[in-house]
C-alpha cells in the first residue's frame, strides 16, 4: 500500500529540487522523504485555558507518530476564546474563526501535500472548522479533542465558566459580596481544559466522537489526565491504519454517522451550537442535514444526561462513570445508534463499543435511563412562524414550561440589554428580544452568553424569555430562542418588533410569533429602513459579504 500518495509530489519529483532541498534543511533524511508525511494541525495558544496546552499534546502526537515510521509536522492555526470574547465586539469574531481554522488546515495541507492530518484542538470553533477542514481535504485524518477542565471551588461550592458570567448578574442584583464576587473569578477555571459541562466544546466533542472521527473516550478524557496523553499516542497508530486501509472522512462522514452525531447532542442536552456547526460539517462532505433532521431526532432521542447548564454535573463526572463511550454502548443496545458505522479505528461503532462496560444506572445519577428520562424528547426545538420563516432553534430543558407568551423589551445588540437590567427596563413576564445581531447583522452572530447570565444572576431566568438573530453559549440556559431566521439585518420581521408587542414561543406546536396585525405591521415595513453593513473592510466585512444564513449553517464557501 502506497502511504505517501499525495508527499511524493513533492518528495519524490526529482524536478522539484528545491522542495526537497527545504525538506532536508527541516532534518529529514533521503529515507524519511520516502515515509508519508502528517501534518498535525494545533490551534494551541497561550491566551486561554482551552487552548493553552495543546502545543504540548501536538508534540507528544509527533512523537507518537514518528514512532509508526511517518514523518509528523506540527503547523499552528487559529483559536479565539468564546470565554474570554463573550460580551464584547470581539465575540464577533468567534464563529468567524471557524470558517479562518479551516480555510488555513485546508490551505497547508493541500499546499504542502500532507499525506495525513491530525488536529489537536480545543475551544468551540476550532473543532468543526478542523472536520470542515477534513472534509475538504478528504484524506486520512483524525480529531484529537483537547479535554475538558476540571472544576473549580469557592467556599465549598463546584465552579466552571458559567458561574462567573453568571455572578455578574448576582453582583448587580446586590445578591453577592465583593469578596465572593472576587472569589469566583479567581477560582472558576482552575487551569487547563475547554468549559467543563454540556456548552459547545464538550458537545462538539462527543458528537464528533459519535461521528467517528475521533477515537473513543476523545471527549470525556479530561485536558491533564494520563489517558488524554495516553490518546495522543493512539490517534498516532490509528493514523497509519487509516492510511493503510486509505480510509478519508468521507467513508466515515455519512448521512447515518451524522444521525448519530445528533443522536448523542440529544442524549447529552449538548449545545444548540451543534445545530449550526454540523450543517456546516455534512456540507463539507457533500451530505444534507438540515434542522428538520435536529428535529426528527429529538423529537425521538430522550435527554439522558444531568449535566450543565441545566444539570448538576461536569463532562469529569462523566468521565468517571465511562465517559461518552458508555453513553453510546446504552444508545446503542436501545437502538439509537447505527452500530455498523466505520470510525478512525478502522472499526465500526459497534466494535469499538464491544468491550466497554455498562453503566450501572445503580451506581451513579448522571445518566438516566431511558424510562426515567430528564426529558422524554430531545431539548432542541425547530421553530417557525411569522418571526422566524427560515427557522430559529431553542433550548427547552424541560425546566421552563412549553409555551411563553410576554411583551416584547426589544434591544439593539446585547450592550443595551445590560443597560436594561441595570435600570429595571426587563420585567417579570417580558420576552426580551435581541437584533441585529446575527451572521451579518453583527457581523459574525456572537453568542448572547452574557445577557443570559445576567438574566439567570439578576433572578430573571425563568420569569422571562429571550429570543435573537444570534447565538447561545453552550452555557446558557433558561427559556432561549435564538438563530432566528431571516435575521433583522437581512430586513426579518424580528427588525420591526416594538415595546409593548406580545410574542408567542409555542415549543410544542414549533411556533414562535408576532401577535401584532398585519395593518400595523404593513405600516411599519413602510417605514422600514435597513441598516447600513456595521464594518467595510476586514475580515468581519469579508464574512458578512459571503455567509449564509444559521439555517444553511453559516458556510461561506457555497454560492
Amino acid at each position: 500500500m502506497e502511504l505517501n500518495k499525495y508527499s511524493k509530489t513533492v518528495t519524490q519529483d526529482m524536478t522539484l529540487p528545491g522542495s526537497q532541498a527545504m525538506l532536508y534543511a527541516i532534518g529529514l533524511t533521503e529515507h524519511d522523504l520516502k515515509k508519508a508525511l502528517i501534518g498535525i494541525g494545533s490551534t494551541g495558544f497561550d491566551g486561554n485555558s482551552c487552548n493553552m496546552h495543546l502545543n504540548a499534546l501536538a508534540a507528544e502526537v509527533k512523537q507518537a507518530v514518528w514512532g509508526q515510521e511517518l514523518v509528523g509536522l506540527v503547523f499552528n492555526t487559529i483559536g479565539v476564546s468564546d470565554g474570554m470574547s463573550n460580551g464584547t465586539p470581539g465575540m464577533r469574531y468567534s464563529l468567524v474563526s471557524r470558517e479562518v481554522i479551516a480555510d488555513s488546515i485546508e490551505t497547508i495541507c493541500g499546499a504542502q501535500y500532507y499525506d495525513g492530518l491530525i488536529a489537536v484542538v480545543g475551544c468551540d470553533k476550532n473543532m468543526p472548522g478542523s472536520l470542515m477542514a477534513m472534509g475538504r481535504l478528504n484524506r486520512p485524518a483524525i480529531m484529537v479533542y483537547g479535554g475538558t477542565i476540571a472544576a473549580g471551588h469557592w467556599k465549598g461550592k463546584s465552579l466552571n465558566i458559567v458561574s462567573a458570567f453568571e455572578a455578574l448578574g448576582e453582583k448587580l442584583a446586590d445578591k453577592l459580596s465583593d469578596e465572593d464576587y472576587k472569589g469566583i473569578i479567581q477560582n472558576a477555571c482552575p487551569g487547563a481544559g475547554a468549559c467543563g459541562g454540556m456548552y459547545t466544546a464538550n458537545t462538539m466533542a462527543s458528537a464528533i466522537e459519535a461521528l467517528g472521527m475521533a477515537l473513543p473516550f476523545t471527549s470525556s478524557n479530561p485536558a491533564l489526565s494520563k489517558e488524554k496523553s495516553n490518546e495522543c499516542a493512539e490517534a498516532a497508530k490509528a493514523i497509519r491504519v487509516l492510511l493503510e486501509k486509505d480510509l478519508k472522512p468521507r467513508d466515515i462522514m455519512t448521512f447515518e454517522a451524522f444521525e448519530n452525531a445528533l443522536t448523542i447532542v440529544m442524549a447529552l442536552g449538548g449545545s444548540t451550537n451543534a445545530v449550526i456547526h454540523l450543517i456546516a460539517m455534512a456540507k463539507s462532505v457533500g451530505v444534507k442535514i438540515t434542522q428538520e433532521d435536529f428535529q426528527r431526532i429529538s423529537d425521538k432521542v430522550p435527554v439522558l444526561a444531568d449535566l450543565k447548564p441545566s444539570g448538576k454535573y461536569l463532562m469529569e463526572d462523566l468521565h468517571k462513570i465511562g465517559g461518552t463511550p458508555a453513553v453510546m454502548k446504552y444508545l446503542l443496545a436501545k437502538g439509537f445508534i447505527h452500530g455498523h458505522c466505520i470510525t478512525v479505528t478502522g472499526k465500526t461503532i459497534e466494535e469499538n463499543l464491544k468491550n466497554i462496560p455498562t453503566l450501572d444506572f445503580e451506581k451513579q445519577d448522571i445518566i438516566f435511563p431511558i424510562e426515567k428520562a430528564l426529558k422524554k424528547t430531545g431539548h432542541i426545538q425547530i421553530l417557525y412562524g411569522n418571526l422566524a420563516l427560515k427557522g430559529a432553534v431553542a433550548k427547552i430543558s424541560g425546566k421552563e414550561g412549553d409555551r411563553f407568551k410576554g411583551t416584547a423589551r426589544v434591544f439593539n445588540g446585547e450592550v443595551e440589554v445590560l443597560e436594561g437590567i441595570q435600570s429595571k427596563k426587563i420585567k417579570e413576564g417580558d420576552v426580551v428580544v435581541i437584533r441585529y445581531v446575527g451572521p451579518r447583522g453583527a457581523p459574525g452572530m456572537p453568542e448572547m452568553l452574557k445577557p443570559t447570565s445576567l438574566i439567570m444572576g439578576s433572578g430573571l431566568g425563568k420569569s422571562v424569555a429571550l429570543i435573537t438573530d444570534g447565538r447561545f453559549s453552550g452555557g446558557t440556559h433558561g427559556f432561549v430562542v435564538g438563530h432566528v431566521t431571516p435575521e433583522a439585518f437581512d430586513g426579518g420581521l424580528i427588525a420591526l418588533v416594538e415595546d409593548g408587542d406580545w410574542i408567542e414561543i409555542d415549543i410544542k406546536n414549533h411556533q414562535l410569533n408576532l401577535l401584532v396585525e398585519e395593518k400595523t405591521l404593513a405600516i411599519r415595513r413602510s417605514h422600514y429602513k435597513p441598516m447600513p453593513l456595521k464594518v467595510n473592510s476586514g475580515v468581519l466585512y469579508k464574512y458578512a459579504k459571503q455567509v449564509k444564513t444559521a439555517a444553511d449553517g453559516c458556510v461561506t464557501d457555497e454560492d
